[in-house]
């Protein structure tokens, strides 16, 4: 299986301090990274680790989604997933990520509102993102959309 890789060039202190990180496997692009940026409510054009853990769980959930689906015998016409990565304090010590919220609705031939809720737990169980994450609390809202 391959191995991904991304790139943070950083210069300065934490608060005064910035970087980009760089998408370097897929070459997708370069994006701003800042503390105080990630810190606050407007993220002001600049990416964050949770932001970036947000897209890979979001995406990866539905690609294990759709695979769970077509496992129950259903067929994903369309998903739309989110996910909203939390920080917060740490009552160690700084920062941590206290919590993923999942939100996915989808459209869905085959399956009823029992099937496709039982796909989704099992997808949020068994994601690779959501394994690698099990030490943060993943809260999962699931809905069929007609």
């Amino acid at each position: 299986m391959p191995t991904r890789t991304a790139r943070t060039a950083w210069n300065g202190t934490l608060q005064d301090g910035g970087g980009q990180v760089e998408l370097s496997s897929s070459q997708v692009g370069t994006y701003d990274v800042s503390f105080p940026k990630r810190a606050a409510e407007d993220a002001g054009g600049t990416t964050s680790p949770e932001e970036l853990i947000a897209a890979a769980h979001s995406s990866c959930y539905a690609m294990q989604l759709s695979a769970d689906i077509a496992e129950a015998g259903g067929t994903p016409v369309a998903l739309e997933v989110t996910a909203d990565v939390s920080l917060g304090p740490d009552p160690a010590g700084g920062f941590r990520i206290t919590g993923i919220a999942l939100k996915v609705r989808g459209e869905v031939e085959g399956l009823d509102e029992a099937g496709f809720q039982q796909a989704a737990e099992k997808a949020k169980a068994g994601c690779p993102v959501s394994k690698a994450l099990t030490g943060t609390d993943i809260t999962l809202d699931a809905a069929l959309e007609s």
